[in-house]
């Protein structure tokens, strides 16, 4: 009794994707298209997150705060600042 001979298969299995056989010829493009959708992705939810921030206290001035570089209402904040101290310092 028997469909015929034993089937080779390897005896150690490695699966969090790939199951027994889990060495694909183009893994280094796969990964690499993986890479490219994920950073898109994450710069697309950096831009709406950026575009939506809002503060109800701006940052103190000449203090490191890294969204002052990406953030639009605070880079409109501070050079509101810097031209009515302009404006200060020619009326004076």
């Amino acid at each position: 009794m028997g469909g015929g001979g034993k089937i080779p298969y390897p005896k150690h299995v490695w699966s969090p994707a790939g199951g027994w056989y889990a060495q694909p010829g183009n893994w280094k493009g796969n990964t690499a298209v993986v890479g490219l959708v994920l950073a898109s992705i994450v710069g697309m939810a950096w831009s709406v997150s950026a575009q939506r921030e809002h503060r109800d206290k701006m940052p103190e001035q000449g203090r490191f705060f890294p969204s002052r570089y990406w953030s639009r209402e605070i880079r409109e904040h501070e050079a509101k600042l810097k031209q009515q101290q302009q404006q200060q310092q020619q009326g004076q």
